[in-house]
């Protein structure tokens, strides 16, 4: 038989196939498959694997948003409460000029005061109050100093330790009153602290 005989399957079968064929194709398509990974159970746990990763990676995104969130409003609200703070530490030296003004007239004086004397002491003492109302309205307090109170190191500053009728360790005299803003101190009171009954 000649090469001209050759049956026709046997010619179909020398014939080379097109790039881009649809048989062409199909083995492309079982090549790719041939290198795959032949355990399906193994691909499965690899994308549970990474599907874990990103659902942390989502997690940790949402945490971090939520803490930026959480520290953003705590900012906005220091601000307000402490907006005023240098403000209201520059009005304290008013508070005490006011506060020795009204100490200094002994208490048995007042009732010799004239009338106008009167109303000049009723002036400071309602200025005073105003002020102290102004400041109270922006968060700004007086500090417990009271002679008998404890004396808390953070709140209060003793400048000496004398005995007294209070007991020992407790504030037993107030110098310079103290104010706080929020929380925090503006000023410490200034304080005696009390060593106990003089014996």
């Amino acid at each position: 038989m000649n090469e001209d005989q050759k049956r026709p399957e046997e010619a179909v079968e020398t014939e080379t196939l097109d790039a881009g064929s649809p048989e062409s194709e199909k083995l492309e398509e079982a090549a790719v498959a041939d290198n795959q990974d032949p355990d399906p159970e193994i691909r499965i746990a690899e994308l549970e694997g990474e599907v874990q990763a990103l659902k942390d990676q989502v997690l940790r995104a949402h945490a971090e948003m939520d803490n930026v969130r959480k520290r953003t409003a705590k900012e906005v609200v220091d601000a307000r409460v402490y907006a005023v703070e240098k403000f209201a530490g520059d009005l304290l030296n008013v508070s005490d000029n006011l506060a020795r003004a009204l100490g200094a007239l002994p208490d048995e004086e007042r009732d010799a005061l004239t009338e106008a004397g009167k109303n000049l002491l009723g002036g400071i003492e309602m200025t005073q109050k105003e002020l102290h109302t102004v400041l109270a309205r922006h968060g700004v307090t007086a500090i417990d100093a009271a002679p008998g109170a404890a004396f808390d190191p953070n709140q209060h500053q003793a400048v000496s330790q004398i005995p007294s009728d209070q007991p020992s360790g407790a504030i037993a005299e107030t110098f310079q009153t103290g104010w706080k803003i929020g929380e925090r101190v503006l000023r410490a009171a200034m304080v005696a602290v009390s060593a106990g009954k003089p014996s």
